[in-house]
């Protein structure tokens, strides 16, 4: 049966086309039959002239034109029309030439209606249209349809006919109806309008197939088998009718061709006949289709056709013959009739449809069990839709859809056999992959060729691992994997010397595959910790690859496999190899684990070499020195751990240039983790000891940590200072830090000198140990400032400057806190003297000027009563009360020191120094007389008032005498306020 389908359907095609040339043959005979029977030469529009207007018109009848006959009409002349015009207004008064346009004007005024332009008219869809000329017709139509089915109601209410008799009345109503049609065609003069026969025509087909359908169903006059070539007679009459009554008769073939299984059908049916007349049926309306350019009709024809297939893949495939037939159907509808159609839309169509073919088959594979047979079937629609794909370019990238369904169903198979599966691969590859191999490469190569390949290469190692992972050993699915990296790693070597390789994607699409495979074989057959580092060499091999082949796509396929190997050097057991480089851990470090973090550390360097980003590069360089401290870590001891990134910093600074900021970032940011423990022990004590808490030993970090982790990356730090090309922000924050770790290096050991331990050492040794301190930092910003670091240097010195006055000053002044001052007072004020001093190379202006006066003399009052202090009471200066003599010598001491502030203003011309002799002159005063006027006697207090009103007398003699601002006084000068001049004055 099948193979009489295809015969008859072979038989419509060639036919349709034969018709189809008639067709094309008589039309172009009737256009050169109407091209020699010519036209008639039309009349030439006058030209436009300027005419005469007069004031009275003369009265003669109107002339009654009668038309000629076209044969015989001829163009009239010009000129004689013009000479009778020049007549006619020749015997009258006067008259004045007037243009074309005032003429135009004038006419246009006595005109009672405004002239019509001749355009091509539109079709209106006013209501009078609708409702009185297109409507009332198909109305009609339906009309007499509905009455022929009344009358049969009618006759079966009244019990006036047989049902025979009724059905036989029905059909000669219908033949009746299409009688009527014929008619109306061909009395085309009276009947002008063609939807009358056209609803005639499809009344009758309505009433044949409603006659046919009461007499299967309703009487059982006829068996089903009867009906349904009824049925089919009536839909092979519509396609006849349509030729010559339009679309309306082939769209009621159609609807009752398609519907008729379902409308007369049985319980089993035939389903090879059933596929038969589907696929006759299709086939005749899509050819029905071509021959009148009804390419719609064609589709829906095609979905119909797919629709029936869908039903009866739902309803089950029993057995062969059924999917014979419901496969063959499939395919002739999917791939063979959508071919006869035309336009533009039906190339679209096309595609959708070999693709719902793809589809079905697939379906009636899975719903058969993936027999041998459905199989079959999906290799012969695989085989045409590559055909279709070498057909026409909008179908070239096809194939890749039918190869992805067909792995699909390879990797849905449930318990496929092996030697099942191997032959479905095997034939897919066959069908899919020759065709794109040789094609790959040549001119009309696609990137879908690559795609296909790809998936080809990949299939064949994972569906065979996706059934039999459980049921088989690792290193069974190795030559799996090799073999797949074969096919795609040929198909790469193939294009190697192809010159537009690198134009598209097609050797990156089949080259990164081929490596990812190999990668699987290699992870198959290696250890499990050993993926990571394998998919690192992997990753480094693409990158080479990129760089051989000037591809970027494949340095990017690099970048995935680099990503891919951190990503599994954090499984497995890679977290507990993180945590002994993080910190002390009961987990023992093997080889292994060392190897496992070093080779990925190696094939960072390489992508730090090779890389053609920048941002890669850089970001390579950093993951090696992360990857390398791990994978050193894994077999040095935690307590020497911190010396790896030291030692790294060194090495990275001796390479110099070829060092990135990556790396040595890295690096340095290492070695600063290692270094927080001690800073923060460090950090701790230091904020107790600004709030007045003694720094003692015991809050210090141990000396090995300190040693190790904050001593031993300075050499690196420095040395990368030195001879690191560094810019100069880069170069100040790495300065800044070194400075930083060296005086915390330095402090440590440094409160190890005097070893204090607790507040009587703190009360003995505390005032020492500050002020020596406080000369050392002095002294490195000398140094500092001799190499050219005056931030660095300034930095040092106010630091020195803070410490002396927060701790030396404030918190632990000998005046008020118990401290033994011992020798140190001066050299205490003196180094901060000194760093006054200097500052002045670093901040200078006359607000900073006026800031070290001031300091300067609060430094000098301090040392004064300190020294006072210390000579009545030793070297603690808070023991014991205040006696008299201490008492008095403090006042007279402040009358020194305010004479000799007041002589030191008057030299410089500074007036805060005269300022502050006036105030220090007024507190002698106040204490003289407030306190020791009470607590004095006898002589001690009139030496006091003797001593303080000579003081007084003078200062006033001074500032009278000496001050620039005095009035009848030469100015000063340095030999008017000398002390020379002074004594000499005050001599007489």
């Amino acid at each position: 049966m099948m193979v009489v389908a295809l015969v008859l359907i072979g038989l419509v095609v060639v036919c349709a086309k034969l018709w189809h040339r008639a067709e094309e043959l008589e039309a172009r005979l009737s256009a050169l039959e109407f091209g020699a029977a010519g036209f008639p030469p039309a009349h030439p529009e006058p030209e436009r002239r300027s005419v005469a207007r007069t004031l009275h018109r003369p009265e003669a009848p109107e002339p009654v034109w009668e038309p000629d006959p076209v044969a015989d009409r001829q163009p009239d002349p010009v000129e004689p029309l013009q000479s009778a015009m020049a007549e006619t207004f020749a015997g009258h008064e006067h008259y004045e030439e007037v243009s074309g346009s005032d003429f135009e004007a004038e006419a246009a005024e006595s005109l009672p209606f405004e002239p019509q332009q001749s355009e091509p008219r539109t079709r209106s869809f006013t209501f009078e249209d609708v409702f009185g000329r297109y409507l009332p017709i198909w109305a009609g139509g339906v009309t007499l349809a509905v009455a022929g089915f009344l009358i049969v109601k009618y006759s079966i209410d009244a019990g006036l006919l047989s049902p025979l008799v009724r059905v036989i009345c029905g059909l000669l109503f219908g033949a009746g109806l299409i009688a009527g049609a014929e008619v109306a065609l061909r009395n085309g003069r009276i009947v002008r309008d063609a939807r009358i026969r056209q609803a005639l025509s499809g009344a009758g087909l309505a009433t044949l197939y409603a006659a046919i359908l009461v007499a299967a169903n309703l009487y059982h006059l006829v068996g089903p088998m009867t009906a349904f070539a009824g049925l089919a007679a009536v839909t092979a009459l519509a396609a006849i009718l349509s030729l010559r009554f339009g679309a309306p008769s082939a769209v009621l073939g159609l609807v009752g061709g398609l519907a008729a299984p379902a409308l007369i059908g049985s319980g089993s049916p035939n389903m090879p006949l059933l596929a038969t007349y589907l696929a006759l049926t299709v086939g005749g309306l899509c050819v029905l289709g071509r021959s009148q350019r009804w390419w719609w009709l064609g589709a829906l024809a095609v979905t119909g056709g797919l629709g029936w297939g869908l039903l009866l893949i739902a309803g089950g495939l029993h057995d062969v013959a059924t999917t014979l037939s419901v496969g063959a159907l499939t395919l002739v509808v999917a791939i063979a009739f959508p071919l006869l159609l035309t336009g533009v839309q039906a190339r679209a169509f096309q595609l959708i449809s070999a693709l719902a073919g793809c589809a079905q088959i697939a379906a009636v594979v899975a719903t058969g069990g993936f027999a041998g047979l459905d199989w079959g079937l999906f290799a012969l629609i695989s085989i045409a839709i590559v055909w279709l794909s070498r057909r026409e370019a909008l179908f070239a990238d096809l194939p890749v859809a039918g190869l992805a369904t067909a792995m699909l169903l390879a990797v849905a198979w449930p318990d496929p056999a092996g030697m099942s599966l191997a032959f479905v691969l095997g034939g897919g590859a066959a069908i899919y992959g020759v065709p794109a191999l040789w094609r790959l490469w040549r001119r009309e190569g696609r990137l879908g060729d690559a795609v296909q390949l790809a998936v080809i290469a990949l299939g064949a190692a994972l569906a065979p691992i996706t059934h039999y992972w459980a049921l088989a050993g690792r290193m069974s699915f190795v030559p799996l994997a090799l073999l797949g990296a074969a096919i795609a790693g040929s198909a790469a070597a193939a294009g190697w010397r192809n010159a537009g390789r690198s134009a598209d994607a097609r050797f990156a699409t089949v080259a990164l595959p081929a490596i990812v495979l190999g990668l699987l074989a290699a992870a198959l057959a290696l250890p499990v910790w050993a993926l990571a580092p394998a998919t690192a060499v992997a990753g480094l091999a693409t990158l080479l690859l990129a760089r051989a082949s000037a591809d970027d796509r494949i340095e990017y396929g690099s970048y995935a496999f680099g990503f891919a190997a951190l990503s599994f050097l954090l499984g497995g057991e890679g977290a507990n190899e993180v945590l002994r480089a993080i910190g002390p851990t009961d987990i023992a470090g093997t080889a292994s684990s060392c190897v496992r973090w070093l080779v990925p550390a190696l094939a960072a360097i390489g992508f730090a070499l090779w890389a053609g980003r920048n941002s890669i590069r850089q970001l390579g360089q950093g993951a090696a020195v992360l990857l390398g401290y791990v994978a050193m870590a894994q077999l040095v001891p935690h307590l020497w751990q911190a010396l790896i990134p030291a030692v790294m910093l060194a090495a990275l600074a001796l390479a110099g240039m070829r060092a990135s900021l990556a790396a040595l970032g890295t690096a340095a940011l290492l070695s600063a983790c290692w270094a927080l423990q001690p800073l923060a022990l460090w950090l701790t004590a230091a904020c107790g000891a600004l709030v007045g808490e003694p720094f003692t030993v015991t809050l210090l970090p141990a000396a090995s940590d300190v040693a190790l982790r904050i001593v031993a990356p300075l050499p690196g730090l420095i040395l990368l200072l030195v001879r690191g090309e560094l810019r100069a922000r880069e170069r100040e924050i790495g300065t800044v830090a070194a400075v930083l770790l060296g005086a915390v290096a330095l402090h440590v050991p440094w409160k190890y000198v005097f070893a204090i331990d607790g507040e009587a050492m703190f009360v003995a040794f505390g005032m020492a140990e500050r002020t020596l301190w406080e000369m050392l930092i002095v002294a490195a910003g000398m140094l500092a400032w001799r190499a050219g670091a005056q931030r660095i240097a300034a930095a040092l010195g106010f630091a020195a400057l803070l410490h002396f006055g927060w701790f030396t000053m404030l918190l632990h002044n000998p005046l008020w806190s118990l401290q033994d001052a011992g020798p140190w007072l001066v050299p205490a004020y003196a180094m901060a003297f000194f760093a006054i001093w200097w500052s002045a190379r670093v901040v200078d202006g006359a607000a900073a000027e006026r800031v070290r006066g001031w300091a300067f003399m609060a430094l000098i009052l301090l040392l004064a009563a300190s020294q006072l202090r210390q000579a009545f009471h030793g070297t603690l200066l808070v023991a014991g009360p205040t006696i008299q003599s201490e008492d008095i010598c403090r006042s007279l001491l402040a009358i020194l020191l305010a004479i000799g502030f007041l002589q030191w203003g008057i030299r410089l011309g500074l007036r805060d120094w005269r300022i502050a002799s006036l105030l220090l002159m007024l507190g002698a005063v106040g204490k003289v007389f407030l306190f020791d006027a009470a607590g004095l006697d006898g002589l001690l207090r009139i030496a006091s008032f003797a001593a303080l009103g000579f003081s007084l007398i003078g200062m006033g003699w001074l500032y009278s005498r000496y001050l620039p601002d005095a009035p009848d006084e030469a100015p000063l000068t340095d030999e008017s306020h000398s002390i020379d001049t002074v004594l000499a004055d005050i001599r007489g």
